[in-house]
């Protein structure tokens, strides 16, 4: 079993003394540097002079400086902006004031495990991943809650690293709800497989792929949007409330027998062994240095990939099917 963490393990003590950096003002961005304040850490943000953010960030009762002026101040740095762009900020603006005894926070180890970014000896490097949203990691710390997260640890020179991880995760209240110890490749190479076999790429294609089944069977575009993909949250809202053993509690018997003799003719060995292969992609670097590659290049792939589907009929029809329900915005 893996360590977990709650409250009664972490202290906000080990913050007092530190200038904690959050290095961007997005989605997580905002919600730790928010979190953290109102924990009574002393907060900064870093921004490039100019960003849309700047604004926000301070009218939000946050200092707020360039990336280069924070991490000059700042004992404990957070990396909070898009993988794709932290290796040219680190390397810029950032690790040329990494003085020994700070610390390198980041939510995510993919820049870490693959070394595209490579610390100096003589700094803790830490993670701490909320396992949600931004938002949701905002919400949920003002209604007194808190998000699960992961904690690794990379480097603990100062012996003190693990304690000043734990603290900052409770001050984004991830503690309220528990921290589990993991290693960066370990939350690497879940997370990207997840994100590819499940999440993002096994879903969108399952989806896309029930509708045009029926689509070309000669069903109607609106009535495939509705079997095939609205109704997917009714089911995930299911699973992610109880488990797989609740959704099918929940849904009919016809439903729960398709479940059982269905699935398995489509998630089958041949499916399996593609899944493996993606996992190996992840876990020997070829998929790390094809995105790499791919952002050097100015993403031409990535664009036309992502023209193509913004143009795919279930997205057509389901901008029209969406207008009819307005309450919709209201449940993300």
């Amino acid at each position: 079993m893996a360590d977990i963490y709650y409250d009664n393990d972490a202290n906000l003590d080990h913050l007092k003394d530190e200038v904690i950096g959050v290095i961007g003002y997005g989605s997580q961005g905002h919600a730790h540097a928010l979190n953290l304040k109102d924990s009574g850490a002393n907060v900064m943000v870093g921004l490039y002079r100019g960003s849309k953010s700047w604004e926000q960030a301070e009218s939000d009762g946050l200092e707020v400086g360039t990336v280069e002026e924070v991490a000059q101040r700042a004992s404990i740095i957070m990396m909070l902006i898009p993988d794709t762009r932290q290796k040219q900020v680190y390397d810029e603006s950032i690790a040329p004031h990494l003085s020994d005894g700070k610390t390198l926070m980041f939510a995510h180890g993919f820049n870490i495990h693959y070394s595209q970014i490579v610390p100096p000896p003589g700094v803790d490097v830490t993670m701490i991943a909320p396992k949600a949203p931004g938002h949701r990691v905002r919400q949920l710390f003002q209604r007194g809650v808190g998000t699960p997260a992961l904690l690794a640890i990379h480097q603990d020179v100062t012996e003190g690293a693990r304690a000043r991880a734990l603290g900052y995760a409770k001050g984004i209240g991830a503690t309220k709800a528990g921290v589990i110890e993991t290693t960066f490749a370990e939350e690497t190479i879940t997370d990207l497989f997840g994100e590819q076999a499940v999440l993002c790429g096994g879903i969108s294609s399952l989806v896309k792929a029930g509708f045009e089944t029926l689509v070309k069977a000669g069903y109607q575009p609106e009535i495939a949007y509705f079997e095939c993909l609205h109704e997917m949250k009714l089911i995930v809202d299911l699973i992610y409330q109880g488990g797989l053993e609740y959704m099918r509690y929940s849904v009919s018997d016809t439903a729960e027998y398709g479940d059982y003799v269905s699935g398995p003719r489509l998630i089958d060995d041949g499916a399996r062994e593609r899944m493996q292969q993606i996992l190996e992609e992840v876990q020997d670097g070829t998929f790390a240095r094809n995105w790499i590659l791919e952002n050097q290049a100015g993403r031409p792939s990535f664009n036309s990939l992502k023209a193509a589907d913004t143009t795919h009929l279930i997205e057509v029809v389901g901008r029209d099917l969406r207008s009819m329900m307005p309450w919709l915005k209201d449940t993300v």
